[in-house]
């Protein structure tokens, strides 16, 4: 059942400290007072004396019972024994009244022609009040007639009011200017009849309002609904949304089905969004939201669209040292692994891809359950291995360049994808300390075939013997294995590693 945010023991739970409220008082006029703030002083209406602050300063409720209700007319009368009763004006119930209910009023005058007492309800700005009949406590009407960096100035039925800038709302106002001419409810918090100094909050009522919409709401809510609510502030972690009464948390990881996001790309403060509980606590009174689970999910039905051999097209979100991580629609990413970015060796991912970057590729593994994908980049285009031996046969000599240079020797890249190596036994006729004191990476050379592998992709060039490649085109130039017509048998290589590189 929602709490009554009328009783005496409500109000003082949101009643800011007297210390704190001179604090903040003091702070907000910085040493200037009230008369200075406002101008020359008012004369008290005629007739009136001067009363100090305080709840004793006028009179107090009077507790009634409803023994009538007319909507149309905006009547509800109230009898407090006797012959005393009293009139209400309907509208200033926020809950709808029921015959029967007791609760307090303030009684503004008498009407001597018809008989009865002209009615505020406790809580319900009055709309009779003067220095004489203020109390601590009391909910009165008043229009802001100006601004300063200290707070607002109202005129609350003639009187000159203060409400302190921490007082106007329950969120950080940074323009108080929007509020001058509006018509304002707030509470009296403290006031001195006899200097002529009275201050209000509006925050008080909104965070009185707000927790009796948060007692409603809690027993409302329920995981799983959806509810539209106001973004109140925008973090780095996520956003705050207020559903009318209870503030909610949507983490950045809910924001939406793309990683990597920023909160501030999808939502700003004050828009109004749909969003989903996925989480109440109900002791500490937080919830988790979700926008993301408001969307369809991508991954449904994945695995009809990206079967494993389906072609794709991706944009490259982020690039480690394992691989590359691919979106191929909003919601739906991927991993590129090093190993299947290029059919020869790469230092680094970022050698071959960049953030940004939209690339052809295929899929080589799905996993809907645990919404994991894997492409290749080389396999997306020709496999330059693919027949190999029909195009590079034994003592062909042919043009490359050379990508890398290591202890055992050089890589010399063909074609793209395409790598042979010179062992460091290969690279001159006389004997070789290092492959870099003969050839440099990217130089242009022309090679030797020594020998195709092509089941295991690996091709043997030299250096030292594509010159005699071109000497042996003359005549002249018959090699003793020819004229035998033995077949030549394999030259060990000398000076460091064979095959394993």
């Amino acid at each position: 059942m929602a709490k009554d945010i009328n009783t005496d023991e409500y109000k003082q739970k949101f009643r800011p400290e007297d210390s704190a409220l001179d604090r903040e008082i003091e702070a907000a006029l910085q040493g200037v007072s009230l008369d200075e703030l406002y101008g020359a002083g008012q004369q008290s209406s005629a007739g009136s004396a001067p009363q100090s602050g305080g709840a004793s300063g006028g009179k107090g409720p009077k507790r009634g019972k409803i023994i009538s209700i007319d909507a149309k007319k905006d009547e509800v009368f109230v009898d407090f024994g006797g012959k005393s009763q009293g009139i209400a004006a309907f509208s200033q119930f926020e809950a709808e009244p029921k015959v029967g209910d007791e609760m307090d009023f303030f009684v503004e005058r008498y009407d001597p022609r018809e008989g009865l007492m002209i009615l505020t309800k406790k809580g319900a700005a009055q709309s009779n009040v003067s220095w004489e009949t203020l109390e601590v406590g009391q909910v009165v009407e008043g229009v802001v007639t100006g601004s300063n960096k200290g707070g607002l100035e109202l005129n609350v039925k003639g009187m000159r009011a203060f409400m302190p800038a921490g007082q106007v709302d329950m969120y950080f106002q940074p323009d108080l200017s929007t509020f001058v001419n509006q018509k304002l409810i707030a509470e009296v918090v403290q006031f001195d009849a006899h200097a002529k100094n009275l201050v209000v909050s509006r925050r008080n009522i909104l965070e009185r309002e707000k927790e009796e919409a948060k007692a409603k709401l809690m027993e409302e809510i329920g995981e799983g609904q959806v509810r539209r609510g106001t973004v109140r502030s925008v973090m780095d972690f996520g956003a705050f949304v207020d559903l009318g009464g209870m503030d909610g948390l949507i983490h950045v990881s809910e924001m939406s089905h793309r990683r990597g996001v920023k909160p501030s790309d999808f939502v700003k403060v004050g828009d109004l969004v749909d969003v989903k509980i996925i989480r109440i606590d109900k002791e500490t009174g937080k919830l988790s939201l979700s926008l993301k689970q408001m969307m369809a999910d991508p991954w449904i039905g994945a695995e009809n669209k990206y079967a494993v051999g389906t072609p794709v097209t991706g944009r490259v979100t982020k690039v480690e040292n394992f691989g590359a991580f691919i979106e191929i629609e909003e919601g739906i990413e991927g991993l590129l692994p090093v190993s299947e970015m290029s059919w020869q060796r790469i230092k680094h991912p970022s050698d071959v891809v960049k953030v940004g970057d939209t690339i052809r590729l295929v899929v080589i593994s799905l996993d809907t359950a645990n919404k994991k994908l894997s492409f290749s980049l080389k396999q997306a285009g020709p496999d330059p291995w693919k027949s190999v031996g029909e195009r590079y046969a034994a003592d062909m000599t042919v043009s490359g360049h050379v990508t890398r240079i290591v202890d055992f020797g050089a890589f010399v890249e063909l074609e793209p994808g395409l790598e042979g190596l010179v062992h460091i036994s290969e690279m001159a006729d006389h004997r070789v300390k290092s492959a870099g004191d003969v050839v440099k990476a990217g130089q242009e050379v022309k090679v030797r075939v020594l020998e195709v592998d092509e089941k295991s992709r690996r091709m043997s060039l030299s250096l030292k013997r594509a010159v005699e490649a071109v000497s042996a085109t003359t005549p002249a130039a018959v090699r003793p294995d020819q004229a035998s017509g033995k077949k030549k048998k394999r030259t060990e290589l000398r000076g460091g590693l064979d095959w394993n590189w």
